[in-house]
């Protein structure tokens, strides 16, 4: 024998050459094979077992290199190859050098693979057989045994042929198991092993029963004994294919711990299994031994066999759950599967157990024998290490078998009982609800709704803990991806879709669990408050009930909602709708305090609509009924919350709520159908009504209710004219029917839904709005039916009979509503602003727009004008807060509404001359103000304004100012009576009536003034106060004394101004003056020189315009005795200056020349004209009484300089008709403080930059003065021809001198009224309405604040 051939030369020569041959690849030439001399090599027992060994590699090689070459070697004769077979069998039991035999086993496996044919197969299994019947004693068949395993995992046509064709041999390998070497037992269980794994198992399902069952008990058996690894873990991996099989179960399960093993000389397996059956009716399952062997398992350190224990367990319990479980809950093999948990890492090993624990919650014992108490914390804590493993079916199921825990634990036996506890648990669903895996997300969802159950919560509840699981869930939604079109759906897009859709909806179940356990809570007073919480952060702290209430409904409002829309809109799932609508209605009851706006905010989002349409797609047919439940509770109580805010308050809103809530409940869920069918529903005859609240009528009332509720929130179901038509349709029916009027809150929805859709149908004539006109007077109280909305206005004032019998009750409540907000807001004010913030605050308030509510009352006044005269009713015979209102109303409409004014004070100045009659009657014999009745004292003042702003906004046109007679007459003389009557505290009466008295001077031509002055004047009334007003002024004047303690500024302004046009008037008419008023004008000058920083603008313009009168009157006039003091005056006898100018005195002109030069100074637009205008008289009044004091005013240095710094103020200044009118005063008494260069020049600059057209008409007329009075002026130096021919062009660029401006050579006495391009940002505001006369003051600071009057043109 060579070193490469397989031969041996001693008996080669012999052999025949056929069995020969080269074997190998072609280009190597291959090695020698004789298979001759490998069989006999085989059988000698001369032949060594290295040379055997070396002869066995050298097959096994060209057996794995040249597959089929020896095989076609051995066809020659097939007897050659069962020897050849035979001989490496035998060499199994006969050779002790164990590599050697190992080799001749892998070679054996090799060839039976080669020949490819089943006798050799048979040949084998037969010689097994034969040597295991031929000894007593299997002691060296391990070889045998191991061979045969190999075998059978090799060629799986041998486990099928040895289970069905060769029982005995079974049966010796059943005995082979009594022998006590664990080395055998390993090797023939190792057999087992392969028999019931191959195929799939398919091979054990052919094994006789008595086989099998006498196999399940040998290896109870051999486990119990087992001390090898290997046989156990052989042991082990059998049991796990066994426990697969049910039946096999079964057998394990009922084999007493007690069993008597057969001997191995027994040989009859049939009373085996006979003496097995008999145990298994006579024995317990509880006395088995397989949970103790599995609990030793679980004991082992070995985590391989921890974890196919705990599959074991799991594979038991799942072929038979209900006899199999208590054994080993008995056992506590929970508790050592809890232990495992804790102990170990291993993913296999935990999923396992979490399998295993799963099935075993399924039985009640293991939580009467508080397994769940013992394994919670272990649980918990392997959950959270469980969430940081790569497999995420372990946490899964870890989550799985917490929420079966949770699912089951009786409510007597609390999980957590401390706030740690819980919180810990609370931690490990969070992390799962934060899971990257959808899946595991899912698991854990389901978990914490299982957890929001109220006998899970520690004392005390931890409402932190739940608000944050809540938000993490919530987070989880918003991060689900968007529903694939259909279109663009693949089957990955189908599955995301799937899982998405899956953990929303178990998301969903989680927050309705959530709530309803907010809902308990808030039932029980020991769990609603943190016992550990401060009393007064119960509602802010972040662990109470509130916080977590309010958790809730934020992440409902900002993400479920709209997920939840956005998932189900092209696809509605009725699962997840029934919860979706269980949470809305859920939060109604949380936190009523926020459902007002939550409830607006969801029906004006359209979920009526949304609702409706959802009952009427799934639920129609008696479909769904969870879902139709779900929403009709939403729908009611979405429905009351709204009617709860709509209704007025009243004590009959209670009944109406009842009942209102009773016909939705009842009704609600029968209305499953489309909204396009809604109109047929109410226009159906509902025939006999046998139940209020049921039945085709009852219907209809509903349908009128959501109609209403919907469209108030801008939803409209239906169209406006089919809305329109069907209400009126049902009250019509109704009437028909004979039967009692509307219930009060049905007919104020029908009455809404009337006003709401009345704009695109005809009006009701004939019988429709009889029917209507009826049902509204059926209702005891229409104040019941109000709904604060401007379509019922319009509704009610578009049909005459409906506007005369509820039209004033209408606009009452209507303006009812805002004046009590107004109330609010003003005293809220008065608490907080005082002195001149509150001024401020005034002035400011009326800068603003007017509010909604009277911008619809203005469109209802255009488009119907007969509510001028209801309103103008309010005013006089309402309370105060109503008059008001509708005060506030009228003048905005005057000031705004110019079409309308001529007509409209037409028709109030008789309806106001009333009033004022009414007044005084009622008022006779007592002073006014001071009436029995409160609406009287109220109602003057109101009336008053009211006449202030007729006068204001009265159009020149107006014939009222071509003579004063009739009417108008009528009116000034009742404002004077009353006005004298007044007391001077009563300035809320005293400021309107004076304003309108010098209003009806101011605003009237000169020529139909002679009466009004003469009645005016014999008034002493009217004079006494006067002089009180302005006396009190004067005593309270001193510099050391504060303005706040005078009269009230505004009062004393409109006595001034009121003065100024009756001296002005008196002089024209030479009216008969019947008491004097002396004025000190030692204490004006004072105030004007030394006081103006202390003194309102407006009431320094008022002792301008009272200065002016008395100046152009030569300080003589028989309305006023102005007396003078030695500040004025100098002492007795008087000199000549001072004797000419008394009462003011040379040195009371210089004073006031200075005063007035300070306030131009100020650059206030009315101090500019007013100054202007009074310096202009001072200078007449100079230039008539002392000429020599008037040019030394004109020429002193001060009126240099005083030019000077108005020239330097920029072109608006330059420009400005005030600062034109002065220089032109100045040119005009020969001043020589004026300049060609640089002050007129500047101002031909000024003018040539801007453009003669750009001036405004007042400025041109004081630039035309100016050029005029330039060109026969004296100038020094004097202007050159080019200045001249400047002037010249400049005046031709001005154009043709108008008759007025001719018929006038200097401004009007309005030249405090501001150009329209001039705008000012102080407190006074400019009347802008007449521009011909001085114009009322009506803004009065402290007291009294009118929307319109509110200024002075003087």
């Amino acid at each position: 024998m060579t070193t490469a051939d397989i031969v041996y030369d001693k008996i080669h020569f012999r052999h025949d050459p056929k069995w020969s041959g080269r074997l190998g690849p072609a280009e190597g030439g291959g090695l020698l094979l004789c298979v001759a001399c490998v069989i006999e090599m085989l059988e000698s027992d001369d032949v060594a077992s290295v040379r055997k060994s070396f002869a066995l590699s050298g097959i096994s090689g060209v057996l794995r290199c040249s597959p089929g070459a020896l095989r076609e070697l051995l066809r020659q004769d097939p007897k050659i190859s069962l020897r050849f077979t035979s001989s490496l069998l035998v060499m199994l039991h006969t050779v002790e050098d164990p590599a050697t035999v190992e080799k001749a086993d892998q070679v054996l496996v090799q060839l039976l693979l080669e020949l490819q044919s089943e006798l050799p197969f048979r040949f084998i299994l037969d010689e097994i057989h034969k040597q295991l019947s031929n000894q007593l004693s299997v002691k060296g068949f391990l070889p045998t045994f191991n061979f045969l395993g190999n075998l059978v995992e090799a060629v799986p046509y041998v486990a099928q042929s040895l289970v069905t064709q060769y029982v005995p041999l079974q049966e010796h390998l059943c005995r082979a198991l009594l022998y006590p070497d664990e080395a055998l037992k390993a090797s023939v269980l190792h057999v087992w092993l392969k028999l019931f794994g191959t195929a799939g198992g398919s091979a054990a399902q052919s094994l006789p029963v008595a086989i099998r069952d006498r196999v399940c008990v040998l290896l109870l058996q051999t486990l119990t004994s087992a001390s090898s690894p290997q046989l156990i873990n052989v042991c082990v991996g059998l049991l796990w294919l066994l426990v697969q099989l049910e039946e096999a179960v079964s057998v394990l399960m009922n084999c007493p711990s007690n069993q008597v093993m057969c001997d191995e000389n027994q040989n009859n397996h049939t009373n085996d299994s006979q003496i097995l059956s008999q145990n298994q009716e006579q024995q317990s399952p509880d006395h088995c031994p397989l949970p103790l062997i599995l609990k030793k398992l679980l004991l082992s350190g070995e985590e391989m066999f921890q974890a196919t224990s705990a599959k074991c367990i799991a594979s038991v319990l799942l072929h038979s759950p209900s006899p199999c479980s208590a054994p080993f809950i008995k056992a506590d093999i929970p508790e050592f599967l809890f232990d495992r948990l804790a102990s170990s890492n291993s993913e296999v090993l935990l999923w396992s157990v979490y399998s295993c624990l799963v099935l075993l919650t399924k039985d009640p014992l293991f939580f009467c024998q508080c397994h769940s108490v013992y394994g919670i914390e272990s649980l918990v804590r392997s959950l959270k290490e469980s969430l940081r493993l790569t497999n995420l079916e372990v946490p899964k199921q870890g989550l799985l078998l917490l929420t079966e825990i949770l699912e089951r634990q009786p409510p007597s036996v609390r999980l957590f009982p401390s706030a740690p506890e819980f919180v810990a648990v609370s931690e490990a669903v969070l992390a799962g609800v934060s899971s990257s895996c959808l899946l595991v997300a899912t698991q854990a969802a389901t978990a914490a709704s299982v957890l929001f159950r109220l006998n899970h919560q520690s004392r005390p509840v931890q409402y932190r803990e739940i608000g944050g699981l809540i938000e993490a869930i919530t987070n989880r939604i918003s991060e689900l991806p968007l529903p694939s079109t259909a279109h663009h759906r693949s089957s990955g897009n189908l599955k995301r879709s799937s899982r998405s859709e899956e953990f929303l909806l178990q998301a969903l179940v989680c927050f309705q669990a959530a709530c309803r356990l907010a809902e308990k809570c808030a039932l029980e007073p020991v769990l609603k408050e943190n016992t550990f919480t401060a009393p007064s952060k119960h509602s802010d702290a972040p662990d109470s009930l509130e916080s977590l209430c309010q958790c809730l409904l934020r992440c409902c409002d900002a993400v479920w909602i709209p997920t939840v829309i956005r998932m189900c809109e092209r696809a509605p799932n009725a699962q997840i709708l029934q919860h979706f609508y269980t949470i809305l209605s859920s939060q109604f009851t949380l936190l009523p305090s926020h459902m007002p706006v939550f409830a607006n905010k969801l029906a004006s989002s359209g979920f009526y609509r949304l609702a409706l349409e959802h009952k009427g797609l799934l639920c129609a047919g008696n479909r769904n009924p969870n879902l139709n439940a779900s929403c009709c509770g939403f729908l009611q109580k979405l429905s009351m919350c709204l009617l709860s805010q709509s209704e007025p308050a009243s004590g009959a809103y209670q009944n109406d709520a009842e009942e209102a809530e009773n016909l939705l409940q009842y009704n609600l869920p029968t209305l499953c159908c489309r909204l396009s069918d809604w109109p047929s529903l109410l226009c159906e005859a509902p025939g006999l009504q046998l139940c209020e609240y049921k039945g085709p009528r009852a219907i209809q009332y509903c349908l009128l209710i959501v109609l209403h509720l919907a469209l108030q929130q801008g939803d409209r179901l239906l169209p406006d004219q089919t809305v329109f038509s069907s209400v009126v349709w049902v009250l019509h029916s109704v009437q028909e029917q004979g039967s009692c009027a509307l219930p009060r809150f049905v007919l104020r929805s029908a009455l809404y839904l009337l006003a709401m859709t009345q704009d695109k149908t005809p009006n009701l004539d004939g019988a429709p709005f009889n029917c209507v006109i009826k049902a509204l007077s059926s209702c005891q109280s229409f104040s019941s039916l109000y709904i604060h909305h401007p379509a019922l206005l319009h509704f009610i004032c578009r049909y005459p009979e409906l506007a005369e019998k509820f039209g004033p009750l209408v606009l009452e409540l209507w303006l009812t509503k805002q004046v009590q907000h107004a109330d609010a807001e003003q005293t809220m004010a008065d608490i907080q602003e005082k002195g001149e913030e509150r001024e401020s605050r005034a002035d400011e308030m009326h800068d603003q727009e007017p509010d909604t509510e009277t911008m619809e009352l203005l469109t209802l006044i255009e488009k119907y004008p007969a509510v001028i005269l209801t309103l103008l009713d309010m005013v006089c015979t309402r309370e105060a807060p109503l008059a008001g209102r509708a005060l506030g109303v009228l003048e905005v409409l005057l000031r705004g509404q110019r079409e309308y004014e001529a007509d409209f004070c037409t028709s109030l100045r008789p309806a106001l001359l009333q009033e004022l009659q009414r007044l005084s009657v009622e008022n006779m014999g007592h002073g006014l103000g001071e009436g029995h009745t409160a609406q009287a004292v109220n109602s003057l003042p109101l009336v008053l304004k009211l006449l202030c702003m007729m006068q204001a906004s009265d159009p020149p046109s107006s014939s009222y100012y071509s003579k004063m007679d009739g009417v108008h007459f009528k009116l000034l003389y009742h404002v004077s009576n009353i006005a004298g009557r007044l007391k001077p505290t009563n300035t809320g009466s005293l400021l309107p009536a004076l304003s309108y008295l010098y209003c009806c001077l101011s605003l009237s031509p000169a020529h139909s003034t002679d009466r009004a002055v003469s009645m005016l004047l014999s008034n002493t009334g009217l004079m006494d106060l006067l002089q009180t007003v302005l006396s009190s002024s004067s005593s309270l004047s001193a510099p050391s004394l504060s303005p706040s303690a005078c009269p009230p500024s505004a009062l004393l302004c409109c006595s001034h101004l009121l003065l100024s046009s009756l001296i002005t008037l008196q002089r024209v008419h030479s009216a008969q003056v019947h008491k004097s008023i002396s004025w000190s004008l030692d204490t004006a000058v004072q105030r004007l020189l030394f006081q103006k920083r202390n003194t309102d603008n407006l009431l320094l313009v008022s002792y301008l315009r009272l200065l002016q009168a008395l100046l152009d009157v030569d300080l003589a006039s028989a309305v006023v005795c102005a007396s003078t003091g030695p500040g004025l005056v100098g002492p007795r006898p008087l000199g000549v200056e001072d004797g000419a100018l008394y009462p003011l005195g040379s040195r009371g002109a210089q004073c006031l020349s200075t005063a007035v030069s300070g306030l131009l100074l100020q650059k206030h637009e009315l101090l500019l004209r007013a100054s202007v205008n009074c310096l202009s008289s001072l200078l007449g009044f100079l230039q008539r009484k002392c000429p020599t004091t008037a040019k030394y005013v004109v020429c002193q240095p001060w009126s240099r300089f005083l030019l000077y710094c108005l020239l330097s103020s920029g072109e608006s200044c330059l420009l400005h008709p005030a600062i034109l009118r002065l220089i032109t005063l100045l040119l005009q008494h020969g001043s020589t403080a004026v300049l060609w260069e640089p002050d007129l020049r500047q101002v031909m600059e000024a003018v040539e930059r801007r453009g003669v057209k750009e001036l405004s008409e007042e400025a041109t007329q004081a630039l035309r003065l100016l050029l005029t009075q330039i060109q026969s002026s004296v100038l020094q130096p004097p202007p050159t021809e080019e200045h001249k021919q400047r002037v010249r062009s400049m005046t031709e660029s001005l154009g043709p001198q108008s008759p007025a401006e001719s018929c006038s050579p200097s401004l009007p006495s309005n030249v405090l009224y501001p150009s329209p391009e001039v705008k000012h940002t102080q407190t006074p505001h400019i009347c802008t309405k007449h521009t011909q006369a001085n114009t009322p003051y009506t803004s009065c600071r402290h007291i009294y604040t009118c929307k319109t009057l509110d200024t002075v043109a003087i």
